[in-house]
């Protein structure tokens, strides 16, 4: 994804002008929306993205069709399991597919894209869609029964958006392109929950996948960090980088990785509030793709409430996290090479019936 310098400056100015804004506690809210503008750009919550009656749909990563449509695949488990709880995410949870003739909907549900298989193949999580060198690129978490710890990674590849995905062909059968490393010189050898949340990338002529990992911290205790591997194809097999590519004293969640220029970025929750409170989110910056300087990181986005305001929520059920609505699983629409989409994921629900939802914000020039 190749966008002019001008675009570049435009967004890195947007995020700068929020951490300023947070840091002087100059909150603008509104209603029904809020705008953020610096120079020729802006940000504008459009509303629901992905939503599902008696389903929670947690995060919707998007892509556009040769048609012009616009596809989002989502995690969906329904409200019914585990009540009370959030945890039928790791228990019970599948792949849905939606689909748009606009990237602010309303969404169509077409069905499950990858289904629960339980046992060692059990509750498919946390997708980002892809579309490199030709064909679509699907990854996203699994785990063996109800096991955090064994938490590993899928790559399904295929030539249209009609859920005829296969394996990768450098994965193993099942489409197993990265589990938790045995290799002690690897930075996530001491991960305590196997590696999650994938975000892919080409950059450089060469195919980085980005992954979490809560690792131990010296001298106790763990923190949540995001490492990369590396391959020649696509389709793997892909390689560990023995180091992690964030800083330990800042702490994230849900990376989507993408390039404009000569430049990789990741967007992430701010997952223990570092550069404000945890509902938003942050954006980090490298030059190489394997490391991200903690001081070239900034504020990217704030909590939900932010954008709807408080009357807005003052009714609304939080099935996870706080009721202003902690905004999560970044994934970006690029249409003619440019940022023109944000879709998040939150916990908190105001529309009776419905478990939690994603909801799409707007990028304009």
């Amino acid at each position: 994804m190749k966008l002019q310098k001008f675009t570049l400056f435009v967004l890195v100015l947007l995020c700068l002008a929020c951490n300023d804004k947070t840091k002087k506690n100059k909150v603008e809210k509104a209603n029904t929306e809020s705008k953020i503008h610096t120079g020729n750009m802006k940000i504008e919550y459009v509303g629901r993205a992905a939503d599902n009656e008696g389903m929670h749909v947690w995060g919707s990563s998007p892509i556009q069709d040769k048609e012009g449509k616009t596809h989002l695949f989502a995690a969906q488990w329904s409200t019914k399991t585990q009540p009370g709880n959030f945890s039928g995410w790791f228990k019970d949870c599948e792949i849905g597919h939606y689909v748009s003739d606009s990237p602010e909907g309303p969404f169509k549900y077409l069905g499950v894209t990858v289904e629960d298989k339980d046992g060692l193949f059990n509750s498919p999580h946390n997708p980002t869609i892809s579309n490199i060198d030709g064909k679509y690129q699907l990854c996203f978490i699994v785990n063996e029964n109800n096991d955090l710890k064994t938490q590993r990674i899928i790559m399904y590849v295929a030539d249209d958006l009609n859920d005829t995905w296969r394996p990768a062909k450098g994965a193993e059968a099942d489409g197993t392109i990265l589990r938790q490393t045995k290799d002690s010189t690897v930075w996530n050898y001491t991960a305590r929950l196997g590696v999650s949340n994938p975000s892919l990338i080409k950059y450089k002529g060469k195919y980085l996948l980005y992954h979490k990992s809560v690792v131990r911290k010296e001298p106790k205790g763990y923190v949540y960090s995001y490492g990369v591997v590396v391959a020649d194809n696509v389709e793997g097999p892909y390689i560990h980088n023995p180091t992690r590519v964030t800083e330990e004293k800042m702490p994230l969640e849900d990376a989507y990785a993408f390039t404009m220029k000569d430049s990789v970025y990741l967007m992430s929750r701010d997952f223990r509030g570092t550069l404000g409170n945890n509902g938003g989110g942050l954006l980090w910056k490298s030059g190489d793709g394997f490391s991200f300087p903690a001081e070239k990181t900034v504020r990217a986005y704030e909590d939900l409430q932010h954008y709807v305001g408080e009357e807005h929520l003052k009714d609304a059920v939080s099935y996870r996290g706080k009721k202003d609505g902690h905004l999560e699983r970044a994934q970006i629409l690029f249409i003619d090479e440019k940022p023109a989409y944000l879709y998040l994921a939150t916990g908190v629900q105001a529309k009776p019936g419905y478990g939690s939802s994603s909801h799409v914000f707007k990028i304009t020039f």
